[in-house]
């Protein structure tokens, strides 16, 4: 896991992004929802693995529906103190706009919880993975699949069919679970 794409994109003397370091580990893996407004509004969805949070941007949002398919397009890792990051990112830099921390919790692996890194691992290079969120709203079993003969980083995020699915719109629920702001409540 590098963060060095991170790194390469990222003007740490004009933007208060935190700067690429490896986090340490906790007891639990956490996973991030950010909610972030940059040329198009999009959700930055996170998990934590080996120090660093692997990321994918989602055009539409999470779904806590089984029958809503959200595209995933995964991007560069980014730095584990990234969880807590909220405010604006100044015109000019990459990703220049609002962000909030829409969602945050634990996540486990759906199957054989333990040892985390080779499953996770192996999710990646066999492009499907199943977890447990344990969030503010995001709660219950997904996966993230990798889409075939599609651009290279595309995947699906799904939602499984249990106690948590639910037709409702969470989106709806558009505060930040750190600040409890919106994201046109950011001033810059």
């Amino acid at each position: 896991m590098s963060l060095n794409k991170y790194s390469e994109k990222r003007n740490f003397s004009s933007t208060n992004e935190p700067k690429a370091e490896i986090g340490s580990l906790k007891n639990e893996l956490i996973f991030v929802v950010q909610k972030h407004a940059a040329s198009h509004l999009h959700y930055d969805f996170r998990l934590e693995m080996e120090g660093v949070l692997k990321s994918w941007a989602i055009p539409k949002g999470p779904s806590m529906n089984p029958a809503d398919k959200r595209l995933a397009i995964m991007v560069e890792d980014h730095p584990y103190s990234y969880k807590d990051f909220e405010g604006i990112i100044p015109e000019g830099n990459y990703g220049a706009g609002k962000v909030i921390v829409w969602d945050y919790g634990a996540y486990t692996l759906a199957e054989n919880p333990e040892k985390v890194e080779n499953r996770f691992n192996e999710g990646l290079i066999k492009g499907h993975l199943n977890f447990v969120l344990k969030g503010n709203k995001l709660k219950g079993e997904f996966s993230l699949v990798k889409l075939k003969g599609k651009q290279e980083n595309a995947w699906l995020l799904i939602k499984k069919n249990d106690e948590f699915a639910e037709k409702n719109d969470i989106l709806r629920q558009d505060k930040s679970v750190i600040s409890n702001q919106k994201l046109e409540d950011l001033f810059g």
